[in-house]
Parts: C-alpha cells; sequence; structure tokens
C-alpha cells in the first residue's frame, strides 16, 4: 500500500462514523441508479415481448400500431373486423405453423372480454418465452365459462367457482348487459405483466351464445334466448377481430406478411409485433428516460454530499494537514491525499451498491414477478452499467476537488494558529 493510500486509509479510518454514513450515502445513490436502469431494460424487454414467439399479428387494414393497441393492449376498437374464412386461410397457409384467433368487443367492469380457443394457453408466449399458466382451476372447455386475468381476479376477488356478467361494449351502458347468460370463472391465471392481466378469456363460441338473440348490436327487441336453448344454434364464429400467427420458419416472415398485406378476398393487415412494440415504445418511453434523470440527479445529490463532507472535515482537520505540511508534506500532496480519500470512498460506495442492488434484486425477485410480472435480471453488469459506474467514480474525484483545493490553499501559519 502506497503512502498517501495508507494515509487516507488510516485519516478515514479515525473518521469513521462521517465516513461510513457517506458510504451509506453513496451505496444508496449508485444501487438506485443501476437498479433503475436495469427496471427500464426489464420494463422495455418485457413490453416488447408482451407477445413473444408471435411472428405476426393479422387484423382488419388500418395502421400498425393501431392495430397492436387493440388486439394486443386492448385499447381502442378495430374498425373493422376480418372474416372467419379469412382467418380459416390464414391458418391453412402453408407457412403457417399455427393460429390463435380473438374477438374483442365485451368487457366486464371495465375489463375486456377475450374470445379465443385453446391455442391461446398452448401458444402465446410472453416475456423470454414464457407460456401462460394457470394460478388455480383450469381453463374453459364448454360454454359460460370464464378464465380470469391476475388482476381481475385480484381487483374483484374472483376465484374459480365465481358467477359473473358480461356487457356488450366497454362501457357497460344500462340495458347492454348480458345478464341472463352468466358465465362460471373456472380459472385464474398467474400474473404476467402483460395485458392478459386485465382479460376476462371465454371461448369464441360463448361469444356467439351471448349474441344468439342480439342483431346489429343490440338486444332483439322482445326476444330472449335462455342459456340451456343457446346450443340448438348454429354457434360457429363469423368474424373475428384478429389473429395472432406462428411461423413455421421465420425466414419467411417478410414473405408470408406480404401475402396478407396483398389478401384479395378482403383487406388485411399483417404486422411484425416486435417491430411495432419498438416503435410504440419510443413513443411512451419519455417515461424511463424521466426516471433514470431522477435517479441521476439523486447520485449527484449523494457525490455533493460527499464533497460537502469533505470540506466540512478540513476545519478539523486543520491540525492534522499543517503536522503533514510541517513533516514535509508539499500542498500537492495535500491535494493528492483528498483526492484519494475522495475516490476511496467513491469506490467503496459503489462497490457496496452494486453489492447492494444484487441483494435486493434477488430478495425481491419473486414479489416483482408475482406481483408485476417482471423478472428483474440477476446478470453481470452490462457494458451501459459499467459506463455508469465509471461516471460514479469519475463525478467522485471531481467531487474532491474543492476540498482539495481547500486544502492546497492552506498554510502551514493557518494551520498552527489557534482560532478564539
Amino acid at each position: 500500500m502506497t503512502p498517501v493510500l495508507h494515509l487516507a486509509w488510516r485519516s478515514a479510518w479515525n473518521r469513521r462514523l462521517t465516513v461510513g454514513l457517506t458510504l451509506v450515502s453513496v451505496a444508496l445513490s449508485v444501487a438506485l441508479l443501476l437498479g433503475v436502469e436495469r427496471l427500464r431494460n426489464d420494463a422495455r424487454s418485457a413490453f416488447v415481448q408482451t407477445v413473444s414467439g408471435t411472428d405476426l399479428v393479422v387484423g382488419a387494414r388500418s395502421g400498425p400500431v393501431q392495430l397492436l393497441l387493440y388486439a394486443v393492449f386492448h385499447i381502442g376498437g378495430a374498425t373493422h373486423d376480418i372474416g372467419w374464412r379469412s382467418f380459416l386461410a390464414v391458418r391453412e397457409h402453408p407457412e403457417v405453423a399455427w393460429a390463435v384467433p380473438v374477438a374483442l368487443g365485451d368487457s366486464h367492469h371495465g375489463f375486456r372480454v377475450v374470445g379465443t380457443d385453446a391455442g391461446f394457453f398452448e401458444h402465446l408466449r410472453h416475456g423470454p418465452d414464457r407460456a401462460l399458466r394457470l394460478a388455480s382451476g383450469r381453463r374453459f372447455s364448454g360454454l359460460f365459462e370464464a378464465v380470469v386475468g391476475a388482476e381481475v381476479a385480484a381487483r374483484l376477488g374472483y376465484a374459480p367457482g365465481a358467477r359473473i356478467e358480461l356487457a356488450h361494449g366497454s362501457d357497460e351502458a344500462p340495458g347492454a348487459g348480458h345478464a341472463d347468460k352468466p358465465f362460471a370463472v373456472v380459472g385464474v391465471l398467474e400474473r404476467t405483466g402483460t395485458p392478459v392481466d386485465r382479460s376476462v378469456l371465454v371461448s369464441l363460441e360463448s361469444i356467439e351464445a351471448i349474441h344468439v338473440d342480439w342483431q346489429g348490436g343490440a338486444p332483439i327487441p322482445g326476444l330472449r334466448i335462455a342459456p340451456e336453448f343457446v346450443r340448438k344454434f348454429d354457434l360457429a364464429p363469423k368474424r373475428i377481430t384478429a389473429a395472432f400467427v406462428g411461423l413455421k420458419s421465420r425466414a419467411a416472415v417478410f414473405r408470408v406478411q406480404r401475402v396478407f398485406n396483398e389478401w384479395r378476398d378482403e383487406p388485411l393487415l399483417a404486422v411484425l409485433p416486435g417491430a411495432t412494440l419498438q416503435q410504440l415504445w419510443s413513443l411512451i418511453g419519455i417515461a424511463e428516460r424521466a426516471l433514470l434523470a431522477v435517479s441521476a440527479l439523486v447520485v449527484l445529490v449523494g457525490l455533493s454530499g460527499l464533497a460537502a463532507v469533505i470540506a466540512a472535515s478540513l476545519g478539523e482537520r486543520r491540525r492534522e494537514l499543517a503536522i503533514l505540511r510541517a513533516m514535509g508534506a508539499s500542498p500537492g500532496a495535500l491535494f493528492a491525499l483528498l483526492a484519494v480519500e475522495s475516490l476511496l470512498l467513491t469506490v467503496c460506495g459503489s462497490m457496496l451498491g452494486v453489492a447492494l442492488l444484487f441483494g435486493a434484486s434477488a430478495a425481491l425477485a419473486p414479489w416483482l414477478e408475482s406481483r408485476f410480472g417482471l423478472a428483474p435480471g440477476l446478470g453481470a453488469l452490462a457494458p451501459r452499467e459499467w459506463a455508469m459506474l465509471a461516471a460514479v467514480l469519475g463525478a467522485g474525484l471531481l467531487a474532491s476537488l474543492l476540498p482539495g483545493w481547500r486544502a492546497y490553499r492552506m498554510s502551514l501559519a493557518d494551520g498552527m494558529t489557534v482560532r478564539t
């Protein structure tokens, strides 16, 4: 250990209480900065992978972002539906491995009702290729059975066996309900951090069944068909809102996309969900950039506290610095001493902050995954995070310039003079 480093360490140990508090402040600031950066990346990855494993989303011709908004995020509504025949033709395309239909339009206490089939549970993925899993109960298998998302179950207190009523449209206007055909909740999904958490999943046949006595978006006056009689009707789907498509080979995605976009039977639009979600994130990502800016300000405050502590300690260390001058230490050596002290505090605080980050991530990972559907990364620091640490170290060194300059200007006589 070099003399300056040894001297800086001994000096810091003599002021261990103040130095310890400063160390904790720097560690918390660094942990917050890196934690926000990791959450930003995890949130971006989770957003882009809302429908991971899906190669194309097919719907009526509109705009790519609009299609993703209503088909994936259930925001807004479709301008047009697509015919069941077109969906069957899409599913039977030789390049298509699977296709999952979704029919939107109904709601339940503000949550969207999604009509689909068993393929929704088998093929849809979220995050890094994670399948939908049931927290309790089972999948729907018949008419008037529903599987609810985690947020629906948590907010409305549902569990398998609960009875619910759906409403026509998204505003649950009076007289627009399907109270005569109640559903039984048969399953509750685990939290995914995707719009599935805020969905009520039913079969396509159930969507047809609750509308057998409706026409033109309104109930037929004087006609009410009891649930036990709807099975006598043709409940085959007529139209759907969109379809999630998986291909046999992703190398063919652009070719298949062009085929669907040039569909002659009716105007269709096929979009690549990953690319479109990246585009959508660029529009809404200002919030995560603001969060990073706030965490950077926290680090700045922590380093300012470091500079303030070192500067405030100069009054207590006047005699110490004067003795060092009397023993032959140059003003430059005093400057180096304070700079090394500040750098030591910053390095140790950064190391403690990284350890705190990994410890908190490991401890909070189960809670974050169950509550928000986020799986925090526990891997090594990424290049961007190393760059952030280097910036913190550089800022810590800069924070020592003012107290170092003051120590440099201190004279031997000033240090040996008793002030009254």
